[in-house]
């Protein structure tokens, strides 16, 4: 009887033996994909002259590959890194959102709940446009009628001044104002939606999004290089370089010695995070499939409105469907924040996760915006899909 452990051991060895030679050739043609994605990103950048950019891909056998391109730092001459990080903008949205549909799955809201339901005993209540009309899905997929909070009033002049914020002080920027439409008639993409969401939600459950997040996604789907954008300092983040043209009071550089030039805790559940392209390529397929949520309600994620933000874009909760060509519709979420751009995206009918991040946000220097960038990786993917 005691033979047989080391007999387990030696067939184990057999087997992983005869598994060897197909290890390899499969490792070497995921590496010659590699080096293709990587010439392609280089040309790229070259070609258009963006600081740096990171760019990940989880392939349908659940190879991940993750590359890098330009700077990190363009005034000390630091090359970017695969692992370097960035702050992701809305993407953000996706983490709060998922983690909100968990808390729907358990009971604790309905998606068509009026939010006077949660919220209609706050005495400012009455004060937002819209208010008594206003569901929580409204509020996921921008059908609110509330316009963005952060070009109004003097939110850039007290942004300046490292101001750290309450979700009510936020909200305070739409107090009062005409609604852009009649609540549920029309898309209209402003944070101030997840700000208010965010807001609710916390009432709800008693919890911090923060803590729900980091419980329902950050945790459950090791996300190690996501963090919330809460502080003035992060390891490996990258130097963002700031669109001199944009709205926010930062020209150049958004990192100086180390220190961010504004405190980033405003975006909140608008977006919020510190991430990386490798977390945010496992993130959007997982998102997809999210599995700890019904089928239903994923149904209901992935229920678009008509979107002004491209040619036959939808937004569903917290999810930006988007056509992507030959690798079908695609299924995540842009980013925009001061400094960076970022995109994450799962295509079912390839089973193609991509992420890619940028260390500016001018889009100028892009020539175009990071989801054709993401369709420009796929079409060298997609060839050899067939192969590995």
């Amino acid at each position: 009887m005691k033979r047989l452990p080391q007999l387990r051991y030696v067939i184990l060895i057999l087997f992983c033996c005869a598994y060897l030679p197909v290890l390899a050739q499969q490792s070497a043609k995921t590496s010659d994909l590699t080096k293709r994605l990587q010439a392609k990103l280089d040309s790229l950048q070259k070609a258009n002259g963006f600081p740096g950019a990171t760019f990940s891909v989880v392939l349908p056998s659940g190879e991940q590959l993750t590359i890098a391109t330009g700077l990190a730092d363009s005034v000390n001459n630091t090359p970017m890194r695969p692992a370097n990080r960035m702050f992701s903008g809305s993407n953000g949205k996706t983490l709060f959102a998922a983690s909100a549909m968990v808390l729907a799955e358990q009971g604790m809201f309905h998606l068509d709940d009026k939010i006077e339901k949660h919220i209609g005993k706050e005495v400012w209540f009455n004060r937002i446009p819209n208010a008594s009309s206003i569901t929580m899905r409204m509020l996921l997929n921008h059908t609110s009628g509330i316009e963005e909070y952060y070009e109004l009033g003097d939110f850039m002049q007290r942004l300046q001044a490292n101001h750290t914020w309450t979700p009510v002080e936020i909200l305070a920027y739409v107090f009062d104002r005409e609604p852009l439409f009649e609540a549920g008639t029309a898309f209209g993409y402003a944070d101030t939606n997840y700000i208010l969401f965010g807001y609710i939600i916390e009432k709800i459950s008693g919890k911090k999004m923060y803590d729900l997040a980091d419980k329902y996604v950050v945790k459950p789907y090791k996300l190690k290089a996501t963090e919330p954008s809460v502080k003035m300092q992060y390891k490996n983040l990258v130097v963002g370089y700031v669109n001199p043209a944009g709205p926010f009071p930062v020209k150049g550089a958004y990192v100086k010695a180390g220190q961010l030039a504004l405190n980033p805790q405003f975006e909140w559940t608008g977006g919020g995070f510190v991430s990386s392209a490798a977390d945010l390529a496992t993130w959007a397929k997982a998102y997809y499939h999210l599995k700890s949520i019904s089928p239903a309600l994923r149904g209901q994620m992935r229920q678009g409105v008509a979107a002004n933000t491209g040619k036959d874009h939808l937004y569903g909760l917290g999810m930006q469907i988007r056509p992507g060509g030959a690798a079908g519709m695609g299924y995540g979420h842009s980013g925009w924040f001061p400094g960076y751009l970022t995109d994450a995206e799962y295509f079912p009918e390839l089973d193609l996760a991509m992420a890619i991040q940028f260390n500016t946000d001018n889009f100028r220097l892009l020539k175009r915006t990071p989801h054709a960038y993401l369709l420009d990786m796929a079409k060298i993917i997609t060839p050899a899909l067939q192969t590995l």
